[in-house]
């Protein structure tokens, strides 16, 4: 509670700031009903596009978040995991923590969403050159 009543009054501040109520901020010229914003984040750029009708209101939203612009590095970390930790043809818990750390340390809104190491939900099959599986193992 005494961190939303901080918030609180931290966005009452804001709202009253000459700094943030400047003109200069502002863009200039005809109102545009598509906007596109592009910001780098903590975990990586973030990409927003949106299209609002004549009444402010949002038609079309479509963001490209952290989580996807990481998606083939994490998938090359896997790779490299699985190079270094799979002996033989079994998945193992070991490999589970490999993989899991691997996630990780690229995206780590995965580790806050999924809490405590090992125990972020994973499931990882082991298929041959001709597709067939030959082991599998998960933890949800």
């Amino acid at each position: 509670m005494i961190e939303m009543l901080h918030a609180a009054e931290e966005i009452k501040n804001l709202l009253h700031d000459d700094d943030l109520l400047g003109s200069d901020l502002m863009v200039k010229g005809e109102r545009q009903l598509e906007g596109v914003g592009v910001i780098e984040a903590p975990r990586g750029t973030l990409f927003h596009h949106y299209r609002v009708d004549e009444n402010d209101v949002v038609t079309m939203a479509n963001l490209i978040v952290s989580t996807t612009n990481n998606n083939q590095a994490m998938n090359e970390a896997v790779r490299h995991v699985a190079k270094r930790y799979l002996h033989g043809r079994e998945v193992t818990e070991g490999l589970l923590n490999h993989i899991e750390v691997a996630i990780r340390a690229f995206d780590p809104c995965l580790s806050c969403a999924t809490h405590a190491l090992g125990k972020m939900p994973l499931a990882v099959e082991l298929v041959d050159v001709e597709g067939q599986q030959v082991h599998a193992l998960s933890r949800s």
